[in-house]
């Protein structure tokens, strides 16, 4: 399965780099491998990198979003919000995280899914995702300077 075929994110925003299994409309799991050449390391924090959490709620919705990817057809999935977040041990260079998510509702264009992060078995994150399946051409006002959604 192509990962750039089922979600829109490129360089340096897309959180996947590997799908091992979709349920579509289910569930998803796929891996991330933290290399030191990941841009945020630098900031994050010298001498000290840990994968930010926010990024790590990235994972899980991009995950997630994996569940819808090949019936998406002109939609995006936007993050709509996040609940429950915990943070169990720190992510870092070196490691392959194993990202999944299972979707536990999904009516009239908005998904939530619980997602987990682990890393060797153990666990590292976890979280309850929304997100709204939003029309790829409701973004091209943004882009223009006028009033498009989101």
């Amino acid at each position: 399965m192509d990962v750039l075929a089922l979600l829109p994110h490129r360089y340096p925003f897309l959180m996947v780099d590997r799908i091992l299994e979709i349920v579509p409309r289910e569930s998803a799991v796929a891996i991330k491998n933290l290399s030191h050449n990941e841009p945020v390391f630098q900031g994050h924090f010298p001498g000290m990198p840990i994968f930010p959490g926010v990024l790590q709620l990235e994972c899980m919705a991009q995950t997630a979003g994996l569940c819808f990817g090949e019936e998406i057809g002109d939609r995006v999935g936007v993050l709509a919000g996040v609940d429950g977040a915990k943070f169990h041990r720190p992510a870092r260079p070196g490691d392959q995280l194993r990202i999944e998510a299972k979707i536990v509702a999904y009516r009239r264009g908005f998904a939530k899914a619980e997602g987990r992060i682990l890393c060797a078995d153990r666990v590292v994150a976890q979280a309850t995702v929304a997100f709204a399946l939003v029309k790829r051409s409701d973004f091209e006002g943004e882009r223009q300077g006028g009033q498009g959604a989101v």
